[in-house]
């Protein structure tokens, strides 16, 4: 690990670049690279989640921290691990301070990974617009955790408003068991889907996003059972037009699958840790039509899949955000 303290992003490319040269054959193959923006207090928790992903998917991870963006003096410190304690990847953990921070691209533009795509992942509460994000608008793909948000479901319907292709959710990532099980459901049901009801918090993202699967694929309106006794999605019912009621229920790492004359089930539904929902979701560097199809009737935002997948910066100072815009003066000569 090499470590520069009130460095410069030249400085970091150049060691980065001796870094690779020390590891060789380590850090050939790189499939992409993953740019993650963190706060200070969850930089762990990211590394260990890249460190997961990064088994699968070789990649080159920039993390990036940006700290009070108020203070006077800009300083950029820099961690670069190759080949180390976080996996097979080229690591640079960036903490930037001060006004560096709302320009970040000019240190992370030239660290990208040549010839290979580029995803974004925030691992905090989401951006209210990407496009006031360069990191976010260099991506193609960008991952966002509306869980993270403190209204997560309003954070969900901000995404759609927000969409472009190439978006998703770790939200949506975590309903691939539950949506996988449901599916599976259907290889012995010939009779058609009338109603549907999905018991679950009434913040919880997953829920939401399970609602709007159901509504995209099915046709149908599900409800929502609220409930306060289960900290996420607790289980979904199907009913049918022949009276036949299916019904997924966890529990404690497992689902229980009931239908209408039949014996219950059990099957697996392991909550998974992050690092592999982060794997889950790099698999895949093109639009995910699924999950937009699901957004849009979550939403009511129709044609989500028919954007533009490029967007262009809009420029915004979280510094200045919500200060009222600054009066012209009274010319000179005006009527009192």
């Amino acid at each position: 690990m090499i470590g520069l303290w009130d460095t410069t992003g030249n400085e970091v490319v150049k060691a980065l670049a001796a870094e690779r040269r020390s590891a060789g054959g380590v850090t050939s193959g790189l499939a992409l690279t993953l740019v993650a923006v963190v706060d200070e207090k969850r930089v762990r928790e990211a590394e260990a989640a890249s460190t997961i992903a990064a088994a699968a998917h070789p990649c080159r991870l920039l993390i990036v921290v940006r700290s009070d963006v108020t203070r006077d003096v800009n300083r950029l410190d820099a961690e670069i691990v190759v080949g180390g304690r976080l996996g097979p990847c080229e690591a640079v953990v960036m903490r930037m301070y001060g006004r560096l921070a709302l320009h970040a691209e000019s240190v992370v533009m030239p660290l990208l990974a040549p010839d290979v795509p580029v995803v974004t992942w925030w691992h905090g509460e989401p951006p209210e617009r990407i496009a006031h994000d360069f990191l976010g608008v260099v991506g193609d793909r960008r991952v966002t955790d509306t869980a993270q948000a403190v209204d997560p479901v309003a954070a969900l319907r901000q995404r759609a408003v927000d969409y472009a292709p190439g978006d998703t959710d770790l939200a949506w990532t975590r309903i691939t068991p539950w949506r996988t099980l449901v599916a599976s459901a259907f290889d012995t049901v010939d009779a058609r889907v009338i109603g549907a009801t999905v018991v679950a918090p009434s913040h919880d993202p997953t829920a939401a996003l399970m609602r709007g699967w159901l509504a995209a694929r099915l046709g149908i309106k599900p409800e929502l059972e609220p409930t306060d006794q289960f900290p996420r999605m607790r289980a979904v019912e199907l009913r049918c037009a022949n009276g036949d009621t299916l019904r997924l229920t966890r529990e404690d790492g497992t689902a229980v699958f009931s239908r209408t004359g039949q014996v219950d089930r059990q099957l697996p539904l392991v909550r998974r840790p992050l690092g592999d929902e982060l794997a889950e979701e790099l698999r895949r560097l093109d639009a995910d039509q699924v999950y937009s199809e699901a957004l849009s009737a979550l939403s009511g935002i129709p044609d989500l899949d028919r954007r533009s997948p490029t967007r262009q910066h809009i420029w915004r100072d979280p510094a200045t955000a919500g200060r009222p815009a600054p009066t012209s003066p009274e010319p000179a000569g005006a009527a009192s």
